[in-house]
């Protein structure tokens, strides 16, 4: 069986792409998750790597649930806390993953991003877009909810308002409606997509990868966390980053007037 997912390194920055096309990638009935799990483990223990781009090959970014094996589920003699362990045994260990993984994602979206597939893109740091690209959280239409943490990722893009037009009415989006919502930050011509992921990724790269990591830790940590709380994780944090190499080279640079180096 071909691997449903393509794990590339250029550089600092590592490209994941699904290439599931004839199928939109759908993320159940196959290997997706194990997949994606394996390669956040990978990139989280490596320390060369500052950056990631998650695309789609094809004409989707992701398809979301397979149908079929929805079907299965929910025609078959299934019996209902099994369904609820499979859920949280596969696709909810993405959220988690996603979320806790230090080093900073773009989501690539190449194409329609539905369903769990939107919440995919919802779960990288930042999101750019094909001006091809559409977006649906349409659960509702197939008469389930989101399981895969969209009702609290969504939220915490576009706002509640926007989440819950997106959600309790299955709507599709354009790419024009999604950058207007703030549901990704660039619209690009197809072409021009990887080049402007990579381009993002390249000067997220740039910077001392240590305090990147942290940075993203504390933006996800204050989704959550009182101000109170995130004050103290902060203070320990930068005694971190005050103590580092790239810390030092990023001062002497500055007031030697030359591009630093940094190298973790």
């Amino acid at each position: 069986m071909t691997a449903f997912l393509k794990y590339e390194q250029q550089g600092h920055v590592v490209t994941l792409t699904m290439n599931q096309p004839e199928r939109r990638n759908p993320l159940t009935g196959n290997t997706a998750v194990a997949e994606i799990l394996a390669a956040c483990e990978t990139i989280a223990a490596d320390s060369s790597v500052r950056a990631v781009v998650l695309t789609g090959e094809g004409p989707a970014f992701s398809s979301g649930g397979d149908i079929k094996t929805m079907q299965q589920q929910s025609f078959g003699d299934v019996d209902g806390m099994r369904i609820r362990d499979d859920y949280r045994r596969g696709i909810q260990r993405l959220p988690l993953a996603l979320f806790n993984l230090e080093v900073p994602t773009i989501a690539a979206i190449n194409g329609a991003a539905v369903g769990a597939g939107l919440d995919l893109a919802c779960m990288c740091d930042l999101r750019v877009a094909s001006d091809k690209a559409k977006f649906a959280e349409s659960f509702v239409k197939m008469g389930i909810i989101p399981g895969d943490g969209g009702a609290w990722l969504l939220p915490r893009v576009i706002g509640m308002a926007r989440a819950a037009e997106l959600s309790l009415t299955g709507r599709m989006i354009d790419a024009a409606t999604a950058l207007q919502w703030g549901l990704v930050s660039q619209v690009v011509p197809p072409e021009e997509l990887l080049n402007a992921a990579n381009a993002l990724a390249s000067e997220i790269a740039a910077n001392p990868p240590q305090v990147t990591r942290m940075t993203k830790k504390l933006m996800r940590e204050g989704m959550h966390q009182s101000l109170a709380s995130l004050l103290e994780l902060s203070a320990a944090y930068q005694a971190l980053a005050h103590q580092t190499a790239d810390h030092r080279e990023a001062v002497t640079a500055f007031l030697e007037k030359r591009t630093p180096a940094f190298k973790g």
